[in-house]
């Protein structure tokens, strides 16, 4: 996995030293074990089942799988600058579910996710902003799931920014959906994964043809 990891990022670093005005669009998945397709081939997992209904429309847009096992927003936010050496036209950002699983301080969570759509519009003005929103179990207590949850919509609402209200909308707590350990989705989990993603992606990029 982390060999394909490696990979992944040296292809597109090298991809974006010869970026112009010529190549596709990019859209920079940024996330964790979900982006990652943990326990699943990268085929399988949703950015790459995004870059297929891209292919079949015929768009001339680039899908860039960020997802990192395990990170953080903060994880994001020290990795976002060694991603911007070139080019972003899209990002979709996917990262917060580690925190809440750790009970990491909301303030801390919200401004990582903050400056990470800071750098990234600092370095590509025209750049969209898409937020998967997340939710965290209750046993963290009433208060810090509500507002926890609520961190996604705020950050939209600032930023402009498309919302995906929550990304595992009818794939979390399936069994069937997920994997043994009953947090990670299947390959038809994120089947289902990349439909609600598309959903509020689309429009995002018929605007930029």
């Amino acid at each position: 996995m982390k060999n394909k990891l490696l990979l992944g990022f040296l292809i597109f670093t090298v991809g974006f030293a010869r970026y112009n005005e010529d190549d596709p669009k990019m859209v920079l998945v940024l996330g964790d074990s979900l982006a990652a397709g943990y326990g699943l081939q990268a085929s399988q997992a949703f950015p790459a089942l995004l870059q297929q209904k891209i292919d079949a429309l015929g768009w001339d847009m680039k899908v860039i799988n960020a997802g990192l096992s395990g990170d953080t927003s903060a994880g994001g936010l020290r990795r976002i600058d060694w991603l911007l050496r070139g080019r972003v036209d899209v990002l979709i950002l996917e990262l917060g579910a580690n925190d809440g699983l750790r009970g990491i301080e909301l303030g801390s969570t919200r401004a990582n996710l903050q400056g990470i759509i800071d750098k990234v519009k600092a370095t590509n003005p025209n750049a969209r902003i898409v937020i998967a929103g997340m939710m965290v179990p209750p046993n963290l207590g009433q208060e810090y799931t509500r507002q926890f949850q609520r961190m996604y919509p705020e950050l939209a609402r600032r930023n402009q920014a498309t919302l995906i209200p929550f990304l595992l909308e009818g794939v979390a707590g399936e069994p069937s959906l997920n994997l043994p350990d009953g947090i990670h989705p299947t390959a038809q989990g994120h089947r289902m994964l990349a439909e609600t993603v598309w959903t509020h992606l689309r429009p995002v990029l018929q605007s930029l043809r």
